[in-house]
């Protein structure tokens, strides 16, 4: 199992138009082409705004196959193109592949969190109860 994490830079005069294309559309394209989508944030930093996801995948071959077939997709062209008098919704995209360290712990990561704001404090801490022996 291998994670991919990919944070695009958006810009605040149009994150509203970028959030309603990915949920609405990329989202569910990605899905149709087998892209597993674990969780999305977004964050700032002092010089941008990014949206930030998480994907999981069974190995490299399937991530690139999926990828191709989502970047080829018809459906996600028209909709880039009836987007594009919005004009640009993404800045620069980082992609990094992540893969578990042979000592790293099973994180329970992708279940569905109660609470909004995702902080890597209480994600150590939501991790250490539920592996501290009762």
């Amino acid at each position: 199992m291998i994670h991919q994490l990919r944070i695009y830079e958006i810009f605040e005069e149009n994150k509203a138009v970028f959030h309603a294309r990915f949920r609405d559309h990329a989202a569910r394209i990605m899905q149709r082409h087998g892209l597993q989508i674990i969780a999305m944030w977004e964050a700032k930093t002092e010089k941008r705004t990014e949206f930030v996801y998480l994907l999981r995948w069974p190995d490299e071959q399937t991530q690139t196959v999926a990828w191709a077939a989502f970047m080829a997709d018809q459906e996600w062209a028209e909709i880039k193109r009836a987007t594009r008098d919005h004009g640009s919704l993404v800045g620069e995209i980082e992609d990094r592949l992540l893969v578990l360290t042979d000592y790293s712990p099973e994180l329970p990561i992708f279940g569905h969190f109660s609470f909004g704001v995702w902080d890597l404090g209480r994600a150590i801490a939501f991790y250490d109860a539920a592996l501290t022996p009762a």
